[in-house]
């Protein structure tokens, strides 16, 4: 069979903390959070809440270039973590989320049910190498990010290479 371009996941996950944002929601912010009428996202203390700088544009370019898009995070501060979501307006590029504490595998076995895409077409990003390791043994191709850096754009491109060449996991 001749193949179209390199293989391409068919659902793009990503962890929340040290992820997308560059802070753990259950110790490095204050809720309630809220939007001021400069665009700017706030926590109870008036301090600036940002995710890191690739993350709106790379949501952007994922959903418009056709790719399933979900949330899959351990956070116990589950209420938090939506607000922001919903706050930085990245609800119109989740299709699932499983924000909650416990395993990782078990948010990605209700992506399977929920979406019908078996974990082999699934592409994840996360800054813990134990949920790399944990979802790589199930099939998950999983990309290791740099806490320091988060999503990039190159980080996107360098997860979607990795997919194409069918590496599950690269060694820390």
């Amino acid at each position: 069979m001749a193949s179209n371009g390199p293989r391409k996941p068919k659902m793009v996950v990503f962890d929340l903390d040290y992820t997308l944002w560059p802070f753990w929601v259950d110790t490095h912010v204050d809720p309630p959070f809220q939007k001021r009428k400069s665009g700017e996202i706030v926590d109870r203390h008036g301090r600036v809440v940002k995710p890191f700088r690739d993350v709106p544009k790379v949501l952007a370019k994922l959903k418009q270039d056709g790719y399933i898009i979900a949330v899959a995070s351990r956070t116990a501060c589950t209420q938090e973590a939506n607000s922001l979501c919903a706050l930085f307006d990245w609800d119109q590029y989740f299709s699932y989320k499983e924000i909650y504490p416990g395993c990782k595998i078990t948010h990605f076995n209700k992506f399977k049910k929920n979406s019908g895409i078996d974990f082999e077409d699934m592409l994840f990003f996360d800054d813990e190498y134990r949920n790399i390791r944990d979802l790589s043994k199930v099939g998950v191709t999983c990309y290791y990010i740099d806490e320091n850096i988060g999503v990039t754009e190159g980080v996107i491109e360098e997860g979607f290479q990795q997919f194409a060449d069918g590496i599950k996991a690269k060694s820390r």
